[in-house]
């Protein structure tokens, strides 16, 4: 039986090839060819003393339908920013999260932290498309990358100058990613296969990974106490959607999740 990550790679290959006879990567070589140097997504998160936030622009998700009805994604991104988000993360994948790639390109000048572009990435031709939309990182998921495929889009992101977040779940990925030695690892908390979420996943993991590492938590992030169990463990950052999409104020729920309210 297939899970939800098969069903959302299976339709993501369909997508990037109908991205291609629309755009060829060779036109996406050209648009981004004189592009300033991306900002550093890595270093603003590395805040010492304090858990970074990435704020996620995200409007619905496979397993909680649509979270945020009244979404303008740039107004959000710079509520985001002016309450003390140290990085953006913009969903881009259409049909399962009614993301948009536009979202990033509005976003990217409307506002002055670093952008990642959160999305199912399986080849090249979609870290050209980051690029050339605005992203300084780009998310990489160990679970859909298997064989080599992880390390050579790993080096591919580096030499576009795209910052990369490595993310994994399970467990038997962790040697793998570690090895790739990448500036930033996340671990999610939510099983793509299940969608089941525990932010102890997080917690147990942290345990296999130096404490020099720069780790991102990511997902079931919901209060200010999850951080601090989370920082007390060593993680460096986490990567906050839902419970922010959901509420009315914005600025003050991520303000309260940093501890200032």
């Amino acid at each position: 039986m297939k899970s939800i990550l098969d069903e959302i790679v299976a339709r993501k290959i369909l997508e990037i090839a109908a991205a291609k006879r629309r755009v060829s990567e060779q036109e996406l070589e050209f648009q981004i060819a004189g592009l300033a140097p991306t900002r550093d997504f890595t270093t603003a998160l590395r805040r010492p003393g304090e858990v970074t936030v990435i704020a996620e622009v995200k409007k619905a998700s496979p397993s909680a339908g649509v979270i945020r009805a009244d979404f303008d994604a740039v107004a959000i991104a710079k509520l985001y920013a002016a309450n003390g988000a140290a990085c953006l993360s913009v969903l881009t994948d259409e049909h399962f999260f009614q993301g948009r790639l536009e979202n990033l390109t509005a976003i990217a000048p409307a506002v002055g932290v670093p952008l990642l572009r959160k999305d199912f990435v399986l080849e090249r031709y979609q870290l050209l498309e980051a690029r050339a939309a605005g992203a300084d990182a780009v998310l990489l998921i160990a679970e859909i990358l298997p064989g080599a495929m992880l390390a050579e889009l790993h080096q591919e992101a580096l030499k576009l100058g795209l910052h990369v977040l490595i993310e994994l779940h399970d467990a038997e990925q962790l040697d793998r990613v570690l090895m790739l030695n990448p500036a930033l690892v996340g671990i999610n908390n939510r099983n793509l296969r299940t969608f089941e979420t525990r932010l102890d996943h997080t917690l147990e993991l942290m345990t296999q990974i130096s404490k020099e590492a720069t780790v991102i938590s990511e997902s079931g992030i919901r209060t200010r106490a999850d951080l601090d169990r989370l920082a007390a463990a060593g993680v460096s950052g986490v990567l906050v959607g839902e419970s922010l999409m959901r509420v009315a104020d914005i600025g003050l729920a991520l303000r309260t999740l940093r501890g200032l309210a």
